[in-house]
């Protein structure tokens, strides 16, 4: 996340903790939507994602007064977010396995520009070959833009635990790349 983001993100949380209730509405209407792509990404369900989001607002809004270091605000949601959204997995685990199966056999389109379908396919079927934990950090350290240390705050793990996970995930995507017939 950018610096400018931090701070706005931070001066929000102050005020809101001196008493300030829109610095609240502002936040939400920042990260609301944030919010719910980190759940669809693990329950591929937006109505499920939304719920998720809501259901992390209600903690987070809790929590807010006693959040220290108010420049964590958005690793801190996240990874209560990703707390609620593995939470809900482990509860529907049935439920998942079918729209994990549903949300893999769908077509992918790419919306920021059409280089070829078929290579975005096949490196997003590559991804989903990777274990979870990988894919997950793949997605918080590329497409989110999340810094190394923060991706640990989100998923609660070390610092090496990170490092060692994204440099895995990479040399795998390299083999299965390397190894698959892409003609």
């Amino acid at each position: 996340m950018k610096k400018p983001d931090r701070i706005l993100d931070s001066w929000l949380v102050l005020e809101y903790q001196s008493g300030q209730n829109k610095a609240l509405a502002l936040l939400v209407k920042r990260w609301h939507s944030i919010m719910c792509k980190q759940a669809y990404w693990y329950t591929k369900d937006k109505d499920i994602a939304k719920d998720i989001a809501q259901d992390s607002w209600k903690i987070i809004i809790n929590k807010l007064y006693s959040l220290k270091d108010t420049n964590k605000f958005g690793s801190w949601a996240l990874a209560i977010v990703n707390r609620k959204a593995i939470d809900w997995i482990r509860r529907n685990k049935r439920k998942f396995e079918k729209l994990k199966e549903y949300y893999e056999d769908e077509k992918i389109y790419s919306n920021k520009t059409i280089i070829n379908i078929n290579e975005v396919q096949k490196l997003k079927q590559a991804i989903l070959m990777l274990p979870e934990g990988q894919q997950i950090v793949l997605k918080l350290f590329y497409t989110e833009e999340y810094s190394l240390i923060e991706i640990c705050e989100i998923l609660g793990l070390s610092l090496g635990t990170v490092k060692s996970r994204l440099f895995y995930a990479r040399e795998k995507l390299k083999t299965i790349i390397k190894n698959r017939n892409y003609d």
